[in-house]
């Protein structure tokens, strides 16, 4: 059966994230009233698997092996069968 992935990775609280401060700093010099900016990614997966349990496996799989580092990032997942 196929499914849908849809995996978010950020960074975990502590680890500096210069991307989102220098987007926060480029909204607050445009005047909005920005405090903070954290940066992620996410990924849109399609893939085969016999089962849900299946795919989750899969997909756990593949943010430890690829998509994060369990250093520095946190990620969630959510897994939906395709239409």
């Amino acid at each position: 059966m196929e499914y849908k992935a849809r995996v978010e990775v950020s960074l975990k609280p502590g680890h500096s994230d210069p991307e989102g401060e220098t987007t926060k700093e480029s909204l607050v010099e445009l005047g909005y009233p920005v405090k903070e900016v954290r940066v992620g990614k996410v990924y849109e997966i399609t893939l085969e698997a016999p089962s849900l349990d299946g795919a989750e496996q899969v997909v756990e799989e593949i943010c430890l092996r690829l998509l994060s580092n369990p250093v520095k990032d946190n990620y969630t997942f959510q897994i939906e069968g395709a239409p």
